[in-house]
């Protein structure tokens, strides 16, 4: 039975970031993205591209079903409980781009944005996929590696459909099939440098992304680095406390925290701390 949305009294985050929910294709896990969203409270929900997946959708029989209409549900629902929604589009629903400068009634689509914590962090949100030119291969091994990919999610499918049947929680054979691949680790580590590179040129705290499908949440030489993942693979967030604490949240059956970042001391805090003043002598 499908569980109720309620609506939320206070936010607990101020903002949640969620990217790559595919939704229309058989890979997504909608279902869980519903329940997820159906659980936080947020100020302002940033969706960060490829959230309906009109690739699959042109080329494949779409997949869309009461799950995937459940996590429209809850977006409406996040809205009218005072949620300001952010919509980047990414490159599979690129068409969607647009609509950018499109505002609506606690909606609006952006290409990017910079997203100011609690902490005073400037965070640059974008997708991601305008990092391709520097992280991928191209030519025929890029083409291989999209179909071995896409062999490899329905496996994960297969896998977890049994592991379901024997009461087991969800494991990503992608995301472990990747970390053993050095091919993979390689572009993995092009995209982070091309994203730290990007914030830091920019004169910006940090970046926020999707895209790659591999969560991450780190200080890379001073920049925070943050890939809220996927909801094909991982089904992971990224979430922003009150106080500026970056969180990377993990959905399995409930909101698992695996990584998390301090906020920073405001000026104005080391200040006036005691321990900023020196002893008299």
């Amino acid at each position: 039975m499908n569980r109720p949305v309620a609506l939320r009294q206070r936010p607990v985050n101020r903002a949640v970031f969620v990217s790559d929910t595919h939704l229309g294709s058989i890979h997504s896990h909608a279902g869980e993205l519903a329940e997820f969203l159906g659980r936080i409270s947020c100020e302002r929900l940033y969706l960060v591209g490829d959230i309906v997946d009109l690739w699959w959708i042109s080329r494949n029989r779409t997949a869309w079903g009461r799950d995937h209409s459940r996590v429209v549900e809850a977006l409406h629902a996040l809205r009218r409980a005072g949620t300001e929604l952010v919509y980047i589009p990414g490159n599979h629903d690129r068409p969607l781009r647009h609509m950018v400068g499109l505002a609506l009634p606690r909606m609006q689509v952006r290409r990017r944005m910079v997203h100011v914590c609690a902490d005073g962090k400037r965070l640059w949100v974008t997708h991601g996929d305008e990092f391709d030119s520097i992280t991928h291969f191209g030519g025929f091994q890029e083409k291989l590696g999209d179909w071995l990919y896409t062999q490899i999610l329905h496996g994960n499918r297969l896998t977890n459909a049994w592991r379901r049947r024997l009461g087991l929680r969800y494991w990503s054979m992608a995301e472990f099939l990747k970390s053993k691949s050095a091919a993979a680790e390689r572009y993995i580590e092009r995209y982070v440098r091309a994203c730290v590179d990007d914030a830091r040129r920019r004169g910006l705290d940090g970046i926020v992304s999707g895209h790659i499908h591999r969560p991450a949440l780190a200080s890379v030489e001073g920049i925070v680095y943050a890939n809220d993942g996927d909801w094909v693979e991982s089904m992971t967030a990224l979430a922003e406390s009150q106080d500026g604490t970056l969180s990377l949240l993990r959905w399995r059956g409930s909101v698992e925290t695996v990584a998390e970042l301090a906020p920073r001391r405001r000026i104005t805090e080391i200040i006036e701390s005691p321990l900023a003043w020196p002893e008299a002598a």
